[in-house]
């Protein structure tokens, strides 16, 4: 046996580790999740709206907002406190001659912050009293508002409440021009009054909030029915409407970059979607209804595609009408449900499943025809989990326009087409309706209050507990097929 090896003087030695020694490094890093319960929980946006609205109700119960005298019925004032707050537009009293100005304000407040979202409002608030917004609650916060940064995220919030104000000032101020300045909303109008009807119209076009307070004695017809040939009140707020429907960031760039070019995949993606449906909802209504003297058969062409396209405008978004809906065609208002379905931009004030799962829907389906196994648009690939999430969000919308429909038709004995228009109102938190909100009974108000406050949280929340639950799974399973069509 030969003695071990020893190293001589001058030898440099290196010793290294046996294999059996050498071990991996393991190392868990936890995927980032949003939580569904704690403070930057996405049921939380619910939970605040839940509170906000029984906080409206409240206020609206109460004798000094209701002109008559005694308290308003608690149903009444529950509905008309989830309409403001999802910013839908139904009501089944008249808004005007039902509430005291103390009632509008309430009104107002709630439509604003419903239009602004809960999670803004609630973290500008505190930005502006001083206060640190946790992480949780960025993280919370920003997929809310549908962005990646995290960064300057308060600054961001600034800009976006800025905006927002100063859009419906502009609004209130071109409005008030021509209620007071350069013409008279009615005759002997004092300056308050017409600055308040310009203040709340401006506010309740921007935020899609479909409400009017529109004295019946004064301005005669509900909703807009008084300013169907006026084309600068009818375009100031269809032009505050469509600013609300396509969201905060399509604005931003706008006004930023001024170049389609340099646009962000999403703000091309609303901006081409809205003025294809805009125009595609224009030319369909005009066809559809040039020849029903019951709603614009008599008009002049000119006046026939003005209304037109205020209706297309309005039928994606906003509660405002010009005529009464229920003389419509049939094939008309099912132009429109579908409209209604499909609504704004996302993070916007508008409702809907949102255009952009609406347009991701469609590239999926294109590329599935066409074979091709990548997402893409304007020359960018867009990540398939995203598809993904929007056919379930479509899918899953579809059937809670089906269930809420069957459930209200076994309480309202009430014509098929009219209540599929109210449902599907509700749930896109349009706000147009046939007529039938103030005949429904209470249960039938109970369901369609129920479907504007999911119409209007439903899909955020559904997207956001989506984003949260990203998790890689560790196996895979063998691949079967299974036939189709």
């Amino acid at each position: 046996m030969q003695p071990p090896w020893q190293p001589k003087p001058g030898d440099v030695v290196v010793r290294r580790p046996r294999q059996a020694e050498i071990g991996p490094v393991r190392i868990n890093v936890a995927r980032r999740s949003v939580p569904v319960r704690g403070p930057a929980s996405p049921m939380l946006v619910v939970y605040g709206f839940l509170v906000l609205t029984m906080i409206g109700t409240l206020l609206l119960l109460l004798p000094i907002s209701r002109q008559e005298d005694g308290f308003t019925p608690f149903l009444t004032a529950m509905f008309t406190a989830t309409s403001a707050i999802t910013v839908t537009g139904l009501v089944v009293v008249d808004t005007a001659s039902y509430w005291t100005n103390f009632g509008h304000v309430v009104l107002l407040i709630l439509a604003f912050i419903g239009g602004l979202g809960f999670m803004t409002s609630a973290a500008f608030l505190l930005i502006i009293v001083g206060q640190r917004i946790g992480m949780q609650s960025q993280l919370a916060i920003r997929e809310g508002l549908g962005i990646r940064q995290l960064g300057g995220l308060p600054s961001l919030i600034r800009r976006i409440v800025v905006l927002s104000i100063g859009i419906q000032m502009i609004g209130t101020v071109l409005l008030f021009l021509r209620f007071y300045i350069f013409g008279s909303l009615w005759d002997g109008i004092s300056i308050g009054s017409a600055l308040w009807q310009s203040a709340f119209l401006g506010v309740s076009a921007f935020n899609n909030a479909g409400l009017v307070i529109l004295p019946p004695e004064y301005v005669p017809g509900s909703s807009l029915e008084a300013f169907r040939s006026d084309e600068w009140v009818l375009g100031i707020v269809a032009g505050l409407i469509i600013l609300g429907a396509i969201g905060y960031l399509a604005i931003f760039d706008i006004l930023t970059i001024r170049s389609f070019r340099r646009f962000s995949l999403e703000s091309k993606i609303v901006l081409t979607g809205t003025v294809a449906l805009l125009i595609a909802g224009t030319a369909l209504m005009y066809v559809l209804e040039r020849g029903n003297d019951e709603t614009i058969g008599g008009l002049s062409t000119v006046n026939q595609v003005g209304d037109a396209f205020f209706n297309s405008t309005i039928a994606r978004t906003a509660g405002f009408s010009i005529d009464d809906f229920g003389e419509h065609r049939d094939t008309t208002n099912i132009a429109m449900e579908g409209l209604m379905f499909i609504g704004g931009a996302s993070a916007s004030t508008a409702g809907g499943i949102k255009l952009n799962t609406f347009a991701l829907i469609l590239i999926s389906m294109v590329a599935t025809v066409r074979g091709r196994r990548t997402l893409s648009a304007f020359k960018r690939d867009i990540p398939p989990e995203l598809a993904r999430r929007a056919l379930v969000i479509g899918a899953l919308a579809t059937f809670t326009v089906g269930a809420f429909l069957v459930v209200l038709t076994m309480v309202e004995d009430l014509p098929l087409a009219e209540l599929q228009l109210e449902i599907i109102s509700a749930i896109g938190t349009v706000g147009v309706s046939t007529g039938i909100t103030p005949q429904l009974g209470d249960g039938g108000r109970v369901i369609i209050a129920i479907a504007m406050f999911v119409g209007r949280f439903g899909p955020l929340t559904l997207a956001l507990l989506m984003a949260g639950r990203e998790a890689p799974t560790g196996y895979r399973y063998a691949t079967e097929r299974i036939r189709i069509g």
